[in-house]
């Protein structure tokens, strides 16, 4: 029996865009084809839990929480506050047992239970990120772009646009409290916006928007230390404009790393030596789109999605990784102001 799966693409809902667009995904060439909308007011990030159950969003309010029926359409179970401004990242345990939530505006992190029912519950933790950025404006003070869990879920990792630096935080799973670490201190205005661990444990990656560039690290889940490797340009050699590096994944079998770039408009492959973890760029390419704000990985491992916010459409490309290039691959789905997406197999 054929594997089924649907997409869910979430937005900034002005202009025509409602919420949470569900879309069916079939195979064996990828296409996307919207199903239903599920009505919500700027679900900008999602997540879904480790077992497939359960879709946890952003929105206004703070965090809501979905039950994911059987046939991949979306029940609203509650909502939750995070005591602060709608949040710019979100992660899940895999026990699904605590959902963290990081704020772009208001710098706040925060961690909340959740109940066995799939709901979210009461906050355990909260922290208000402190300190002076290096630059006026946006960096001016703690813009928290990512969280993320350490592969062991030892630790959260903090990934702050604002101060140049990603926290580590030691991670109490028996009461959902937060103890500082460590820090990983990047170049200044490099601006770290993203970050994924290889599935092996033993890498991480950085993608930093201003330095339009991904740094890696080799990492120690013993004591959780990070040690420099390398850095490479997300961008093309002859690129000289305007640009900001915008969203970072990683292949399953941890081959293959994609980053996105807005202003140049083109996503970033590159091939990962297994061994070392090492990186190098197989090419930069257009995504006939306007700010990739997040790719998508098809389960065949050939293809992907890129969700292009400004451009209100999503592309898929085929890739040819011998021979370093994409293609566009069918026709550009339309849906307006689209920011990131998630896949769930049925």
């Amino acid at each position: 029996m054929e594997d089924r799966y649907v997409a869910y693409a979430g937005t900034f809902t002005r202009g025509e865009s409602e919420g949470i667009y569900i879309m069916d995904l079939t195979m064996p060439r990828p296409t996307l084809k919207i199903r239903d909308v599920f009505k919500i007011n700027n679900p900008s990030v999602l997540q879904i839990s480790a077992d497939g159950r359960y879709l946890y969003s952003s929105f206004d309010g703070g965090v809501a929480a979905m039950r994911i029926l059987e046939d991949g359409g979306l029940e609203m179970m509650g909502t939750a506050s995070v005591n602060g401004l709608r949040p710019a990242s979100l992660c899940v345990d895999r026990a699904n047992r605590y959902l963290v939530s990081g704020g772009y505006h208001d710098g706040k992190l925060t961690v909340l239970k959740i109940q066995k029912n799939g709901k979210v519950g009461e906050v355990t933790d909260e922290i208000f990120m402190k300190g002076l950025g290096s630059v006026g404006g946006r960096h001016y003070h703690s813009h928290i772009r990512c969280v993320t869990f350490t592969p062991d879920e030892k630790y959260l990792a903090v990934v702050d646009l604002g101060m140049d630096q990603v926290q580590v935080f030691a991670f109490d799973h028996e009461h959902g409290k937060l103890k500082k670490h460590s820090i990983i201190r990047c170049e200044l205005e490099s601006g770290p916006r993203d970050m994924v661990f290889s599935h092996n444990g033993k890498f991480a990656y950085i993608l930093h928007e201003y330095g339009n560039y991904v740094t890696q690290y080799a990492y120690e889940e013993d004591g959780a230390v990070f040690t420099k490797v390398q850095q490479l340009s997300t961008l093309p050699e002859d690129y000289k404009n305007y640009n900001s590096a915008i969203c970072l994944e990683l292949s399953d079998d941890d081959r293959h790393l994609f980053a996105s770039n807005s202003g140049n408009n083109s996503v970033a492959v590159f091939e990962i030596e297994p061994e070392t973890g090492q990186m190098r760029q197989i090419c930069v390419l257009p995504i006939s789109g306007e700010f990739p704000s997040d790719t998508l990985i098809m389960p065949d491992g050939i293809h992907f999605a890129s969700v292009n916010q400004e451009g209100s459409s999503i592309t898929m490309f085929k890739i040819n990784y011998e021979k370093g290039y994409f293609v566009m691959d069918g026709k550009p789905v339309h849906m307006p102001y689209p920011v990131c997406i998630r896949l769930h197999k049925l």
